[in-house]
């Protein structure tokens, strides 16, 4: 494909659009709801009502306000309608010519949606995922011809450390530095690998993310592996993502043909392929090292380091990995220029962040703001607030791997640094609310149980300590516990942090640390009525057992 081709099917594209527009979201949330009747029965009534040339029915990914799918809006009359079924579906067209539609509606200006900054999620909900030349119109593959035929790989690498672009995938390590390392090492096959591995409880972005806008990604990879210097890449994904998995696959198959993808892109010397690996859903392979045993088809297990992925990665080999989020931010970077992200944020965390918002609260779904923005503006404005009039008591962010962070702190702007001080993470984006008839130790037993289930075995600490944390926790809960288990949990935490092998076990007690820290009055209500010590309240000290 040459940049002619390119700029012949945006306005090929452009010029088809009709006069209205039926976005009908078909991501796998509405999807379990039916949307892709709803999709088929506004066709039939477009059809009915012969306004074939003049409306449009699009299936689109992610809209957003998950819990009020299926969700069609119509464009240019900005009407958003929630809850849409296959049987009020038809008199959504009647409205197009003045009737009323049977199904609900919500304000498309409301807080949730005009709070948000889209950078990530700029053409979900927009663009036709099954069709490249939907991409193609909102400018898709630009920045690709634009690197390949204006910029030096380290012009790109130099760009990517300008933005401040951090990695989303929880590190928060600066995506341009890891860049630039690979780009250094010596070897003749190196590899880009997008991590798609997303394990976190109640966390749904990244699959969302490669529903709607599949081609954000393959051409954030593309970027990446021309800066530096790899000609293959890999996109791992968890196979409980099948709707993902087909939208990419459709996606690449689009890409090649066009020849975005493959040999010579855009008649350069430039060659990159991308090929999708199918994880079975084991949450250590989140981990790079386990990641890449499992492409390699070993075990995922986790392994010492040095030496990084980054001097000595897949088949030994420099290897790239990021995740879906992070290569997703890169079109827009390269469109745009790396002063525009670096303005937008904090100091040290620039960009947008996207959540997974769940949990007790109003509006659960999508959200993508910029970083440094209040917590309290997520849960409380955008969110809605906990339903039926209830309190927040606490905001978990990061999974498994973070923190609940309690209601006094909800002014925390949601930034790493922040974050890091409360003893929690931002982690890949998940986001769950709490209020005030949720019980912290069943917070920390939930996350403990999972650490403990997913962990792989093969180091002592994490395998044996999440084990002994976990009952540990079941014996607080059931009121048969002591200060000196208290003491033993809060010196178990300790060690499974300090000495595990890879990030799994050195976060798992971070949901344990942190409401102990902010919640440890609820755990010493729940030890043996004679065995009571002095009770904390809020951010007590650990109590001294002396013997």
């Amino acid at each position: 494909m040459i940049l002619n081709d390119l700029l012949q099917i945006k306005d090929q594209e452009r010029a088809a659009r009709k006069k209205t527009t039926l976005r009908c979201c078909m991501a796998a949330g509405c999807m379990s709801s039916d949307s892709k009747g709803v999709k088929e029965q506004l066709e039939k009534a477009v059809a009915d009502a012969g306004l074939q040339d003049t409306v449009e029915v699009r299936g689109v990914g992610c809209m957003k306000l998950c819990c009020e799918g299926p969700l069609v809006q119509a464009d240019p009359q900005n009407a958003l309608y929630i809850k849409v079924t296959s049987e009020n579906a038809p008199s959504i067209i009647a409205a197009l010519k003045g009737g009323k539609a049977e199904a609900a509606q919500t304000d498309p200006d409301a807080a949730f949606f005009k709070k948000q900054l889209s950078i990530v999620l700029a053409n979900s909900g927009v663009v036709d995922p099954d069709r490249i030349e939907s991409y193609i119109a909102l400018d898709g593959y630009q920045a690709l011809h634009e690197v390949l035929h204006e910029m030096t790989p380290k012009d790109v690498v130099d760009t990517m450390v300008n933005s401040g672009l951090r990695g989303r995938g929880g590190a928060g390590f600066p995506t341009g530095l890891k860049w630039g390392t690979v780009a250094k090492s010596p070897g003749a096959k190196k590899y880009v690998i997008c991590n798609a591995d997303e394990g976190d409880p109640g966390a749904f972005m990244d699959r969302s993310v490669l529903e709607s806008d599949p081609h954000a990604v393959l051409e954030g990879m593309a970027i990446a592996a021309y800066a530096v210097g790899a000609d293959q890449g890999f996109i791992y994904v968890r196979a409980e993502y099948p709707l993902a998995i087909t939208r990419l696959q459709t996606a690449i198959k689009q890409a090649k043909q066009l020849g975005v993808l493959g040999s010579g892109i855009f008649e350069s010397p430039f060659n990159f392929t991308i090929d999708i690996r199918i994880g079975a859903g084991a949450f250590v392979c989140g981990e790079e090292t386990a990641l890449m045993a499992s492409v390699e088809g070993k075990r995922g297990t986790p392994r010492p380091r040095p030496p990084f992925p980054a001097e000595s990665g897949l088949f030994g080999c420099p290897t790239l990995i990021n995740n879906v989020e992070t290569f997703a931010n890169v079109p827009a970077i390269y469109r745009n220029g790396a002063e525009w992200f670096a303005g937008i944020g904090t100091e040290k965390s620039k960009g947008t962040k996207v959540f997974a918002l769940a949990g007790k609260i109003k509006n659960t779904g999508l959200i993508e703001v910029p970083m440094g923005t209040p917590l309290r503006t997520i849960v409380e404005e955008m969110g809605g607030g906990a339903p039926g009039g209830a309190k927040i008591k606490a905001v978990q962010t990061g999974g498994p791997s973070g923190g609940c962070i309690p209601s006094q702190h909800l002014d925390t702007p949601v930034d790493y640094e922040s974050l890091g001080k409360l003893g929690s993470i931002m982690g890949s984006g998940g986001m769950i609310v709490m209020d005030e008839s949720t019980r912290m130790v069943d917070v920390a037993r939930f996350f403990m149980e999972f650490c403990m289930d997913e962990s792989c075995g093969k180091c002592i600490p994490c395998r044996a300590g999440t084990v002994q944390m976990h009952n540990l926790l079941e014996k607080i809960l059931d009121r048969r516990a002591t200060p000196r288990d208290l003491l033993k949990l809060e010196e178990l935490c300790d060690m499974v942090k300090n000495t595990s092998l890879c990030g799994l076990g050195q976060t798992a007690p971070n949901p344990t640390l942190s409401t102990l820290r902010f919640f440890r009055n609820e755990y010493e209500e729940l030890l043996q009525p004679e065995a009571h010590g002095p009770k904390g309240n809020g951010e007590a000290k650990k109590q001294t057992l002396t013997t």
